[in-house]
């Protein structure tokens, strides 16, 4: 009897420990700092989950060339007033065509002999993580740093990567949904947000140029393709921003400081390999600088100061790697030709180069890697040329695949805020609608979908 009776408390004694563990890890997992690694495991969990049963490298997007009812450019005013991610904000065009405008030459670059190595001093080294999608946050942080602002990745992300409107989240998971930041918000955040301090971007640099800058004193953030090995062991692509603090002609590269790896401070990008790269957004590159050395930079920058000029410059340098590459490269030349196009107004034009690119895209090599399929997370120079071609379907096409086939959330606040665009050209009112709402869901009082609903006369 007393041994049954010690057996039956032990087991009890058991169920109480078994329940005060069960307790304990519940309490644990509620505190922020856990809860916030809980999510972001559960995120990338059920990214992958999503990802084996619809492998997103085999979504594929083919424009139909259809046009809509003609646009109108009273219409396109009142609905397509945008930021945009090409630094620029393109306006109506009187025609869907327009003559290519000439290249300026000024300011000219004074010729001088380009050292053989330039390493910038005081780098302070800013990763992204334990937070999500921080690539541009923490690039900017360093940027900014290098000068001497005193703020940190956290301080640029309240600004451009709010997130998520629901205030029961912490900040970390209010920016879960947010997968991307374009260069138009982090030029934005330097030059509404402070004041001793100025940033612009522009197409179709070249690796001379970006010596230059080094050379003087400038270090530079370039947007690049990054090739690594995904979960499944295939080669994947997927877009980073780069802070670039020196280089060394001698060991064949640059000097990056990249936020992403492990460890990341004063690494060696081979020269090719920061180039091949580089070509997957048109040679975009930025510059942060002390206000009150902006005449320093622009005549650093010659004929690049002209944003028109870049932009031309950037569509001869498509042409002639059209001309030039083969294989699966051709894809991101003939995408960087609608994106130039895009950038000088040259709507219909791009809306063909586009159409090449994606041609390509469908045929890709996937022995060689998966196809590209966040290149829609970061550029949206084919919204723009299919919407103001007037081709409204291919606008919507090409936003369902994007926000359906190539991510496990629909949450790309572009994507959305063009199908919304798209959807109102074609009567659809309460799609447009529900479309600028769920932008706000993704990235709060984002001003092109505040705007979007103004228009519409209800308030967000």
């Amino acid at each position: 009897m007393y041994n049954l009776f010690m057996n039956k408390l032990k087991n009890i004694d058991k169920r109480w420990i078994i329940l005060g563990v069960v307790l304990l890890g519940i309490i644990l997992a509620l505190l922020p700092p856990i809860h916030s690694r809980i999510s972001l495991q559960y995120e990338l969990l059920r990214t992958r989950v999503v990802y084996f049963f619809n492998p997103p490298s085999e979504a594929v997007f083919q424009p139909s060339g259809e046009t809509d009812e003609p646009l109108t450019i009273e219409t396109a005013l009142g609905t397509a007033r945008a930021e945009m991610d090409l630094t620029l904000t393109p306006k109506a065009p009187a025609s869907t065509s327009t003559p290519k405008p000439g290249p300026t030459s000024k300011p000219t670059i004074t010729p001088t002999a380009i050292p053989a190595k330039a390493i910038l001093p005081g780098v302070v080294y800013v990763d992204q993580h334990g937070r999500w999608n921080y690539c541009g946050p923490a690039n900017l942080t360093m940027a900014l740093n290098f000068w001497g602002w005193s703020g940190n990745r956290d301080d640029v992300a309240k600004v451009i990567k709010p997130g998520s409107p629901d205030t029961k989240l912490n900040f970390i998971e209010r920016g879960l949904p947010d997968k991307n930041v374009m260069p138009y918000e982090l030029v934005d955040f330097v030059n509404t947000q402070t004041s001793e301090y100025r940033a612009l971007s522009r197409l179709g640099g070249d690796m001379d140029l970006i010596k230059r800058l080094l050379a003087a004193g400038f270090p530079v953030i370039v947007e690049k393709g990054y090739y690594e090995r995904d979960y499944t062991g295939k080669i994947d692509w997927l877009g980073h921003y780069l802070f670039t603090t020196g280089y060394d002609d001698s060991r064949g590269g640059f000097i990056v400081q990249d936020a992403y790896l492990k460890p990341g401070k004063d690494l060696l990008s081979k020269y090719e390999e920061y180039q091949d790269g580089w070509r997957s957004f048109n040679y975009l590159f930025m510059v942060i600088y002390p206000a009150d050395r902006e005449i320093e930079v622009l005549n650093l920058l010659g004929p690049w100061a002209d944003e028109t000029w870049a932009s031309n410059h950037a569509l001869d340098m498509a042409e002639k790697e059209i001309q030039d590459l083969e294989g699966n490269n051709l894809f991101f030349a003939y995408f960087n030709k609608g994106t130039s196009l895009v950038a000088i107004n040259q709507y219909a034009d791009a809306a063909i180069a586009y159409d090449q690119a994606f041609n390509l895209y469908s045929q890709w090599d996937t022995t060689k890697g998966n196809r590209p399929f966040r290149m829609m997370w970061y550029q949206t120079g084919p919204y723009f040329s299919y919407y103001y071609s007037a081709r409204y379907q291919d606008v919507i096409d090409l936003a369902n695949t994007t926000l359906t086939k190539t991510i496990s959330k629909p949450t790309l606040e572009e994507s959305l805020l063009w199908r919304g665009r798209a959807y109102y050209m074609i009567g659809n009112t309460n799609a447009a609608i529900a479309d600028y709402r769920a932008a706000l869901q993704v990235h709060t009082d984002w001003f092109p979908a505040v705007q979007a609903l103004q228009e519409l006369g209800i308030q967000p």
